[in-house]
């Protein structure tokens, strides 16, 4: 696949695999990386030599590329989130290959959390008959809702093994339409479907001839054409750091490290620091490699300023006309990821960009039914895994935006400053005083 002229350079694309266990995910990783020549000679050596490989003779196990760890290996499953970086003529790629049993929902969060797009997959084989109706399976439900929550840009449904359904194209199409029913009712919006044989190739890189009644791209052409919404918006840039040199000097310097999580940061600008509502002038911004005029979404750098005010890591530089107000109550969508279901009304530690506060979980509002995507209004608590809508209540302000808005500043996660354990990850859905 070579660059045409007319063809241009896409940048990253960031994508999750994500679907139930035992639906080829990591074997369509390693198809692709493989089919693509992005696997070293040296690592083909080692695969074939594998003491954990689970197919016969001299053929490839592709799900090793990814399976990095004993456990995985032992057990077939993918425990942790792997990640991998390939490079074709048209663009980079960083994969993460993520869990598909549900004990490890958790991880799969984590690989979605900064993907542009999903590769959901579904096991052919595995799809039932209920009522006449095709059944997907709940993880299946679960991953889409999730991708839905963490609002990424695409998702592209591989419908997987088809070489063990005789590449059935009646199959194909009553998978596809079911999938587009649970798509309708989570709301996802750029959906599309290829059906695939990771084991064999079919449609990985290469059109596959055994399916001629498929016209489409294959599973590659399809990421690299994918577009990559850019970051833009208002300014955000949540000061990780306080450098200072010289401090004993009266003209010692003093700099606001972090990076431009959206929008544009330049020379002579007044900024708005919040959530305390000075304002103070850009003197200096200094990048990895010098002075700088402006800095964008993306670049770490410090910003100087001319005037002497009280800055301090978890604050947060908006221009100075941002309608932005901290806030100091939340709505928010919740992963919850402890063994130890939420208790209502207990303090947890609420870590959102740079800041740290105290939070308190006010209510449980409602909680999605992965099996029949209902949000019920019973439970009052979260287990593990659960999906739920809270209320939280912040011991002091911060400035944040709502998810959909800035997912940079509308993301969270809740500590339990006991076990110091990471026991959920939100989206914050509406902001109050």
């Amino acid at each position: 696949m070579s660059l045409t002229p007319h063809q241009e350079d896409l940048g990253v694309l960031r994508f999750i695999t994500a679907g139930s266990v035992d639906d080829g995910k990591s074997t369509l990783i390693g198809r692709l990386l493989y089919d693509s020549k992005s696997v070293l000679t040296d690592q083909l050596s080692a695969l074939a030599r594998a003491k954990h490989k689970r197919t016969a003779g001299e053929d490839i196990d592709f799900s090793l590329l990814t399976d990095g760890l004993e456990a995985e290996r032992e057990q077939g499953i993918t425990i942790d989130v792997a990640y991998r970086y390939f490079t074709t003529a048209r663009r980079k790629f960083i994969i993460a290959d993520t869990p598909g049993h549900e004990q490890y929902t958790r991880n799969m969060v984590t690989g979605a959390s900064t993907a542009h797009a999903a590769i959901i997959l579904v096991d052919a084989t595995r799809v039932s008959e209920v009522d006449g109706h095709t059944e997907l399976l709940a993880q299946t439900k679960r991953h889409s809702a999730i991708v839905k929550l963490l609002g990424l840009q695409h998702v592209i449904v591989a419908i997987n093994k088809m070489d063990l359904i005789d590449y059935s194209e009646t199959a194909f199409n009553a998978i596809r339409a079911a999938y587009l029913q649970l798509a309708q009712r989570l709301g996802l919006q750029d959906v599309r479907f290829v059906p695939v044989s990771a084991l064999k190739g079919d449609n990985i890189v290469y059109a596959s001839d055994r399916m001629p009644w498929y016209q489409d791209e294959p599973l590659l052409d399809m990421l690299e054409s994918l577009p990559v919404a850019q970051t833009g918006g208002e300014l955000r840039f949540p000061v990780q750091l306080v450098a200072r040199q010289d401090g004993s000097h009266a003209d010692d310097f003093r700099g606001y490290m972090g990076r431009v999580e959206s929008g544009a940061v330049r020379l002579g600008q007044t900024l708005r620091v919040l959530p305390a509502g000075r304002t103070a002038t850009v003197a200096e911004i200094v990048g990895p490699r010098g002075l700088l005029e402006e800095a964008f979404a993306g670049q770490c750098v410090t910003i100087r300023l001319t005037e002497d005010v009280d800055v301090s890591r978890g604050d947060t530089f908006v221009s100075a006309d941002s309608v932005l107000e901290p806030s100091r109550k939340l709505a928010a969508d919740v992963c919850w990821f402890d063994e130890d279901a939420l208790a209502p009304q207990r303090k947890y530690l609420l870590k959102q960009a740079t800041s740290t506060v105290y939070v308190k979980v006010g209510s449980v509002d409602t909680v999605l039914d992965v099996s029949t995507l209902s949000h019920g209004t019973d439970k009052t608590t979260l287990a593990m895994n659960d999906i739920g809508r809270v209320q939280l209540s912040l011991q002091k302000p911060v400035a944040a935006d709502t998810y959909d808005v800035n997912p940079a500043t509308g993301a969270f996660v809740l500590i339990d400053e006991a076990t110091h354990h990471t026991v959920a990850a939100g989206m914050i859905r509406s902001l109050a005083a």
